[in-house]
């Protein structure tokens, strides 16, 4: 979502390569980087010129510290300084964020509201399922009336989130919201989410009604739900909303698309108002709460480590993870195991997002292929494994040992000979590689050696991988990347595909 803007940061980074000290003159390239890139991601205007004054007064009137906390000496560069400046103020600017919704009412009210096509449906059924995680129990309430369906698309949210749905054909919004209340302490519900029909903020019409709605039921929360991708459209008609409605705070949604990201920095420092949640996707668990310092730091290149941990321990079930670590470092790990962890690292979202939130990758993402980052792969793999035997897929080494396997497995799967050989190879790799971590660990003199290793900047080279996350082609070891082809390359491969295949089906018949 953010490359533009870490993109620009970087630029601005490297415009500060080689510099001794920070003054205006050094420090305007590196400001004008990044002035490019924050009007690229739609940034509003008065926001990035606030932003940019700032940054350049931190910059130059911080005194920098020469020592650490423990009084060693520490060597800060200009570069560094720069970024610890532009870190600290884009968390100022995003922050800072309570995401606590004090649900005192009883029942407690939500109303969400914003613009059709927003995601507030979506959003609504998200809420409720993080509420019901929390021993809360919602109740949903359909007063979008006029959007066909809509009453329909919120029943079956919450049949898949398991919370009841009132609605009441016929009946107008603000009364079927005053009578919500009354079902809600009648059957015990003590969360009542009103997801209210979008609307346009010169929809003065509309607009009254939600503010009746508002008055009719006195919500605790109002959340304004917008679409990340218009941009500084979305910040204007906020503004219109906080200006009737006093809302509450922001979910900002439709952050796995193409969005340029400029509402999630502007909105907060426009309206006054914090962003809440993030929503990122389609499946109902895909809603977080909004984290400056992660955000900054993603944007910044540096990943999002306490984010991705928080994924992690929703999708992971520890006692299973426990286990397969153990039956890694045993050299015992199958392919049935391997489609768990890539079961797993799907419900944690795309590839790309995964690793631009890793500490020490974010920040190398131009350099790994894009093939490496394409969620295909992931769906490529699970294929091949797919079309292995249960006994193969609990004893890989059989595909070892009798090759005519691998000829089988990928004609079932549509792949050639080679790309499952080049799986299988790298599966192996990293079994005996994992196998070699765990006799590391029962050795404490080698375990002590390696560590040495480490520290001095050893490290274990060459040890093949499988890359970053589990599935991903490699960046090194015996199994390099695909080149890029060129036009006719790909043409010519192309056609010596097609002749294969027809001469397959020349020698069935």
């Amino acid at each position: 979502m953010f490359d533009v803007l870490s993109k620009g940061f970087k630029s601005a980074r490297l415009a500060l390569t080689g510099k001794t000290e920070l003054t205006e003159a050094n420090l305007a390239p590196a400001l004008r980087e990044v002035r490019t890139s924050l009007i690229q991601a739609d940034v509003e205007l008065g926001v990035i010129k606030r932003f940019l004054a700032r940054v350049q007064e931190r910059s130059l009137g911080d005194i920098v510290p020469l020592k650490g906390p423990t009084g060693q000496k520490v060597k800060v560069t200009p570069q560094d300084w720069f970024i610890k400046a532009c870190y600290d103020e884009l968390v100022e600017l995003m922050g800072p964020v309570d995401a606590s919704l004090g649900l005192d009412g009883q029942p407690a009210v939500i109303m969400m509201v914003g613009l059709q096509g927003s995601g507030k449906t979506t959003t609504t059924g998200k809420l409720a399922k993080r509420l019901l995680a929390e021993g809360r129990k919602p109740l949903l309430v359909a007063a979008d009336i006029y959007r066909p369906a809509a009453v329909d698309q919120l029943r079956t949210v919450g049949r898949k989130v398991g919370v009841p749905v009132f609605s009441i054909k016929g009946m107008k919004p603000v009364q079927l919201s005053k009578l919500a209340m009354t079902q809600a302490r009648n059957v015990g519900r003590d969360v009542v989410i009103i997801d209210t029909a979008g609307r346009l903020a010169i929809d003065d019409s509309l607009m009254q009604e939600v503010v009746e709605i508002k008055s009719a039921v006195q919500p605790d929360n109002i959340l304004f739900v917008v679409d990340a991708m218009i941009g500084q459209d979305a910040v204007r008609t906020a503004a219109e909303f906080d200006r009737r409605l006093d809302f509450t705070g922001f979910v900002l949604t439709k952050l796995d698309g193409d969005a340029r990201g400029g509402a999630a920095l502007s909105i907060k420092e426009v309206t006054g108002k914090p962003v809440k949640f993030l929503g990122r996707g389609e499946a109902l668990d895909q809603l977080e709460e909004f984290r400056p310092e992660g955000l900054a730091q993603r944007i910044l290149g540096f990943g999002d480590i306490v984010g991705l941990m928080q994924d992690f321990e929703k999708h992971v079930d520890h006692a299973e993870a426990e286990k397969s670590t153990e039956k890694m470092l045993q050299g015992r790990f199958t392919y049935a195991d391997f489609v768990k962890q890539l079961t797993m690292v799907r419900k944690m979202g795309p590839l790309k997002e995964l690793m631009a939130r890793m500490p020490g990758i974010s920040g190398m993402m131009d350099m790994i292929p894009q093939e490496a980052l394409d969620d295909a792969e992931l769906d490529r793999t699970m294929a091949i494994i797919g079309s292995m035997t249960n006994q193969e897929r609990a004893e890989p080494d059989l595909l070892s040992n009798q090759p005519g396997r691998l000829r089988r497995v990928a004609q079932g799967c549509g792949r050639t000979i080679d790309d499952v050989r080049a799986l299988h190879n790298r599966f192996l790799q990293a079994r005996q590689m994992m196998k070699g971590f765990g006799d590391l660990m029962g050795n404490p003199t080698a375990l002590a050696q390696a560590q040495r290793m480490m520290q001095g900047g050893g490290g274990f080279g060459g040890m093949p991988g499988m890359g970053g996350m589990p599935g991903f082609p490699p960046m090194g070891g015996d199994a390099p990347a695909r080149p890029s082809l060129t036009r006719d390359e790909k043409l010519a491969k192309r056609k010596a595909r097609k002749a294969k295949k027809k001469a397959r089906k020349k020698n069935r018949r």
